[in-house]
């Protein structure tokens, strides 16, 4: 086997162990030493790649989000929106939202968790603001609108009830947030 091809599975295997460890343990429990072990490398192996646990688990979070979470365009701006942010909720559900959740709070105080999670966020942030540009110049959302402004105002009753577990939340309820926000979103009778 090629250097090339071990040094890529020693790449995969330290960021899986990574993503279960946290899955398993909680952000604050994983450290180097353990991810080394269960990656079956040296630490140095891993140092020579991230500079800390916080980098490693934001490319597993990428690659996680990368995977799952994509930006459909169906053509319709409420059934893509219904779908993206129904996917989103489902990935929080799972392991994912359990290291999201810990990034997140590790971003309060660490610099590279939080420069992961702002690149993490903007890429899908960026995403959000192409589909509503494209759901703009077909008319069905306002041409006035804010749309870095939209989307947190579409996101964030996602993270206020996920992170701070405010309530239960239902399958269907960011078909209901949406029902509410949509009126908003989209012009007038008669105007663009």
């Amino acid at each position: 086997m090629s250097p090339a091809i071990r040094s890529e599975e020693a790449r995969q295997a330290i960021v899986e162990a990574a993503f279960d460890l946290c899955a398993e343990q909680g952000f604050a429990a994983v450290t180097i030493e353990g991810i080394a072990a269960r990656a079956g490398v040296g630490k140095t192996t891993i140092y020579r790649w991230w500079p800390s646990k916080a980098a490693i688990l934001i490319e597993a979070v990428e690659n996680a989000r990368d995977a799952a979470a994509g930006y459909p365009d169906t053509g319709d701006i409420y059934a893509d929106l219904a779908a993206q942010t129904s996917s989103v909720m489902r990935l929080f559900k799972t392991d994912f939202g359990t290291i999201w959740r810990g990034l997140i709070a590790a971003a309060q105080s660490d610099e590279a968790a939080a420069d992961g999670v702002t690149r993490i966020l903007r890429v899908s942030i960026d995403a959000c603001v192409a589909r509503l540009a494209k759901a703009r110049d077909a008319g069905q959302i306002r041409d006035d609108l804010d749309l870095e402004m939209a989307v947190e105002i579409i996101y964030g009753p996602i993270y206020h009830t996920w992170l701070l577990r405010t309530r239960p939340v239902p399958e269907a309820y960011m078909e209901t947030v949406l029902a509410a926000l949509l009126p908003a979103l989209t012009p007038s009778p008669g105007r663009h």
